[in-house]
Formats: C-alpha cells, sequence, structure tokens
C-alpha cells in the first residue's frame, strides 16, 4: 500500500518480517475481494447499472492497488519505478471513487436530478487526473530506491529522504484522503437524514403492512451511514504513524506499524463487502443456485437456497430511481 514504504525504516529484521507477512496477508483478501466484484460485474449483465459501474471502478482500484502491494520490488530500474508510482495511484483513485458514490446518491436522492450518468466523463477525469496529478507530485522530495531490505530480498519501492518527502507523501494522500472521508460524511449525513424524513412521513401515513417495508427499507438505507467509517477505520492508524514519524522520525512504534499496514491493506476487503455485495449482487448470485443440477443443490443450506426464491428490498436505492425516471 501507500503506507507500507514509510513504516520500514529503523525496523529489525524480524519486524519488518512481520509487516511484510501482515502487508501480503491483509493484501491477498482485499485483491480476492474486490476482484470477486469486478468477476461479478464482468459476469452478470443484469449488474451492469450506472450505479454499480461505480462500484466496479471502485473495486477495479482497489484490486490493483492490492496487486501492486504485494508484488513488491520486482526488479530494478524501471519496474521499481512502475510499482512504487502504481501503489499510490491506484490506492488514491480507490478512495477518490467513493467520493463519486457519495455525489451520485446526494445528487439523486437529495436534489432529485436523473442526470447523474451525465457525470461520467466528468468523474473519470476528476480521479484518474488526480490520481495522476498526486502521483507525480509524489516523487518531489523522494528518492525511488528500494525499501524494506529483509536479508538479501527488497520489499518495496519508493523511499521517502528527510522531512520534504514526508510532508509530500502527506500533501499527496493524506490530505485528499481525509477530504474525501469529510466529503463522504457529510454527503451520507445529509441523504440519511432527508431519508428518515420522508421515511417518517411514510409510516405516519401507510398501514401496518407497510411499516414493515418501511422499517426494511430503513434498515438498509442506515447502512449507507457506515460507509465513511471505511476509510476513517483503514487509514487512522496511518495517519496517526506519519504524524508520529514526522514528529519522531527516529522512533518507531512497532505495534502501531502492524496496525498502520494492516488496517489500510484490508480497505479492498472492506469496499468489497460494503459496496460490492449489496441485494443486486447476492440476487444474481442466489439466481444461479437455482441453474445448478440438483445433485449439487442439495448440498446447499434449506435456508441459502431459499433466498432466491424471496423478494429482497433493494439497497440500491440509486439504481432504482434512476430506472424509474427514465421509464
Amino acid at each position: 500500500m501507500a503506507t507500507i514504504q514509510a513504516v520500514l525504516g529503523n525496523l529489525t529484521a524480524e519486524e519488518r518480517h512481520v509487516l511484510t507477512a501482515v502487508n501480503s496477508g491483509a493484501s491477498t483478501l482485499s485483491l480476492l475481494g474486490s476482484g470477486f466484484i469486478v468477476l461479478c460485474y464482468l459476469c452478470f449483465k443484469e449488474l451492469r447499472k450506472f450505479s454499480f459501474k461505480l462500484v466496479f471502478f471502485l473495486a477495479l482500484s482497489d484490486m490493483l492497488c492490492s496487486f501492486f502491494s504485494i508484488v513488491g520490488d520486482p526488479s530494478k530500474g524501471f519496474f521499481c519505478y512502475a510499482q512504487g508510482y502504481s501503489t499510490h495511484f491506484f490506492c488514491v483513485a480507490s478512495f477518490l471513487w467513493t467520493t463519486t458514490i457519495a455525489f451520485t446518491l446526494h445528487r439523486t436522492v437529495v436534489r432529485h436530478k436523473t442526470d447523474v450518468e451525465d457525470f461520467e466523463p466528468m468523474f473519470h477525469l476528476y480521479v484518474w487526473g488526480t490520481s495522476v496529478v498526486m502521483t507525480v507530485l509524489r516523487s518531489i522530495g523522494n528518492e525511488h530506491g528500494h525499501v524494506g531490505h529483509i536479508g538479501r530480498v527488497a520489499a518495496w519501492c519508493w523511499t521517502e529522504t528527510g522531512r520534504t518527502g514526508k510532508a509530500v507523501h502527506f500533501f499527496t494522500f493524506y490530505a485528499p484522503l481525509w477530504g474525501a472521508i469529510l466529503f463522504n460524511g457529510i454527503t451520507y449525513f445529509q441523504v440519511i437524514r432527508m431519508l428518515n424524513n420522508v421515511t417518517r412521513m411514510a409510516v405516519g401515513m401507510s398501514d401496518r403492512g407497510s411499516q414493515a417495508d418501511t422499517r426494511a427499507d430503513m434498515k438498509a438505507l442506515n447502512r449507507w451511514g457506515y460507509y465513511p467509517l471505511i476509510l476513517i477505520g483503514s487509514w487512522s492508524f496511518g495517519t496517526v504513524n506519519r504524524i508520529h514519524d514526522f514528529v519522531e522520525p527516529g522512533h518507531k512504534i512497532f505495534w502501531l506499524s502492524v496496525l498502520d499496514v494492516g488496517m489500510a491493506a484490508l480497505m479492498g476487503l472492506f469496499n468489497s463487502i460494503a459496496y460490492g455485495l449489496n441485494s443486486s449482487v447476492r440476487r444474481a448470485l442466489f439466481e444461479r443456485l437455482d441453474l445448478l443440477p440438483e445433485s449439487i443443490r442439495r448440498w446447499f443450506p434449506k435456508k441459502l437456497k431459499s433466498r432466491s426464491q424471496q423478494p429482497q428490498h433493494e439497497s440500491e436505492l440509486v439504481s432504482l430511481r434512476i430506472e424509474d425516471q427514465h421509464q
């Protein structure tokens, strides 16, 4: 991840081995989780709508970020540069895609606009363009080379030299990261507050049967409130570790470094669960279970088999509203 290069200095060989293992294990989980979402989007045509397309690009960024984080230092020269730049680029792109999802929800739910699909070219320019700029600026004050030499094996590329490199790292990664967290938090707060108000009005005017449906819908909607917590949980330890390293560069806190590396590397897994495994994906998977031979399906739990035949509450309120308004 973008964080692993900065935590290895002044650590023993054994501690570096631990951090390498933590990073590889957590990044592998994120690679598998985000790769599963990418595969679902490519295989299931019913998922290829605008709202899930944003989730697809989020998962794709997470998958490539995790991949390059696992790769380590492939060789000297070009591949070392490519690994350092690519990891930073896709990690930045990942949290920027979450802001496009938040923007889409806000514009659709709060502002009642139906033109969100027109913003797709702008989203790509914003995400990929900002990622390129931040990655290029990241090279200022830095000296590309091998970081984390463990025995004779170099674990990562892209080292920092002095306070200038550390300050640039904070500016090009953690500053836009916490800007994205702030934007997502405010946006989801406004979306949930409006939906809560609408739901209270609907409950007061509906019968008991409708109230049961409303409560189920609110259970899905309230999940949105946890989305900003993914970035906070993934990068809080890394932020504290960067600040501590800037203030006391010669003193590393090992347990903080472990949490820093592990939680940051798990971001892709968290995103794939929260954003990717929604009701549309689950329904598509359950429908495919019905296509399997009975000799195979009987090995699945009865509860799992029956879910594909039950109506599910759509948690992708954006896609529902967009489709309804286009019809």
